[in-house]
């Protein structure tokens, strides 16, 4: 239960301007990848590649070292091996358990094994008492957990967070980091986390790379990343220095 991910001379532009100009980029099954860089990097648009919501004018995305099939069939199955959290989600309308069952239910998942995915998601977050709650009441950091457990119920081989505690208070932070770890260790599942906070790259992930005007600067594992960086831009970006 686990997907690696390469992107290869990846490019998307919007009108004139141009959002990525050339990524190559690989991710390794099983491991918490760090996406960091400003606002108007690209780092979402990345993403949105990745879990096809927006077409590349150029390059190529490998899912386990293949490319995504044509055949619909086959290409539902790999969409929905693939899971993402947005720094805004959009919850339906009912209750925190009906979010987090909806994926379940058009997978034809049933019965006990419905209730019981659906409790434990909820349990996962810290939410299993708020079950029954409508998803209007909600605060925005229980409406961020409800987010990410409707995400990890299905059990993606491929996790994607898009800023996904922006904004949120140091409490649900801390349970969300914490679900995210639980999921990865749990499942083995790959985790891509776009993140303007360096402090939860740091704590999260295996490795970090910096995206900067829609280029890749620099990739590394998290300690060499942040203490001994190798390129200029990068030494400015951890230590708050630049203003590009």
């Amino acid at each position: 239960m686990t997907m690696s991910l390469e992107v290869s001379a990846l490019a998307k532009s919007f009108g004139a301007r141009v959002v990525l100009g050339g990524i190559d980029l690989r991710v390794d099954p099983g491991e918490i990848f760090a996406i960091v860089g400003p606002s108007g990097a690209g780092k979402t648009t990345l993403l949105r590649c990745v879990d096809f919501l927006l077409r590349p004018e150029t390059g190529t995305i490998r899912y386990d070292d293949a490319t995504a099939p044509t055949e619909p069939a086959a290409l539902i199955a790999l969409r929905r091996r693939i899971g993402m959290v947005a720094q805004n989600p959009f919850l339906f309308r009912g209750t925190a358990a009906y979010n987090v069952s909806f994926g379940l239910c058009i997978r034809d998942i049933e019965g006990p094994e419905l209730s019981r995915r659906t409790s434990e998601a909820l349990q996962g977050v810290g939410l299993l008492p708020l079950a029954e709650a409508r998803a209007s009441v909600l605060s925005a950091g229980e409406a961020q957990r409800v987010a990410f457990a409707r995400a990890a119920v299905v059990r993606p081989d491929l996790l994607l967070l898009d800023e996904f505690t922006a904004n949120l208070d140091p409490a649900n932070v801390n349970i969300l980091e914490d679900a995210v770890r639980g999921y990865n260790r749990s499942t083995g599942a790959t985790v891509v986390l776009v993140t303007h906070n360096m402090f939860q790259a740091k704590r999260l992930a295996r490795r970090v790379t910096l995206l900067l005007d829609g280029r890749i600067v620099e990739v590394g594992p998290v300690q060499e990343f942040f203490e001994s960086p190798k390129d200029p831009r990068t030494r400015a970006f951890v230590r708050g220095e630049f203003a590009y």
